[in-house]
């Protein structure tokens, strides 16, 4: 498989990108929403240890795959025979990805920031967590990962469809090898 993308297929490079960066998004989900139902701050400090090196991954991860479409390659072509309205619609959905990853990434920054909490999660002072909903960028940071999911279900959701309703193959097109093209 070749590191660039042809005009049917993401190349190796752009593929190791995205399910990187979905497995990454998924436990970043899960420890955000975990972290937020806990009381205990010790517990809580544990577990948004992760989240934030997590959410930093998916920061750089998005970040380097911006980079990689904008100088180093180009997407394939949109598949054929969809709707116009499908077409627009995935690519609505897969910028919305980049805002809101964009976006989260810039309101946990400004919380740890804000708060000091960055020193509590990785310093180990024995220090209680401050109450994050006293700053303002955890409400946009809440949402986002509210839209976030969302963002996530319509993407799996439509990769699905393709593969078991179209039974176009789309989905192998972000996969290693040549199955499917």
């Amino acid at each position: 498989m070749a590191a660039r993308s042809t005009h049917t297929k993401y190349g190796a490079v752009a593929v190791s990108i995205h399910w990187i960066s979905a497995l990454a998004i998924i436990l970043m989900l899960g420890t955000g929403f975990r972290a937020s139902s806990l009381a205990e701050s010790a517990d809580k400090a544990a577990i948004l240890s992760a989240h934030v090196v997590l959410g930093s991954l998916v920061l750089v991860l998005t970040l380097a795959r911006l980079a990689w479409w904008l100088w180093a390659d180009k997407k394939p072509a949109p598949p054929q025979g969809d709707p116009a309205w499908q077409t627009r619609s995935a690519k609505a959905v897969h910028i919305l990805f980049y805002v809101v990853i964009l976006g989260m990434a810039a309101s946990g920054i400004g919380m740890l920031a804000l708060s000091g909490a960055a020193a509590i999660v990785f310093g180990d002072t024995g220090q209680n967590l401050p109450d994050f909903r006293e700053f303002l960028p955890r409400a946009p940071h809440g949402l986002g990962a509210r839209l976030l999911l969302a963002l996530f279900v319509l993407h799996v959701g439509a990769a699905l469809y393709h593969h078991f309703i179209k039974k176009d193959g789309l989905i192998w097109r972000m996969w290693y090898g040549n199955r499917g093209v």
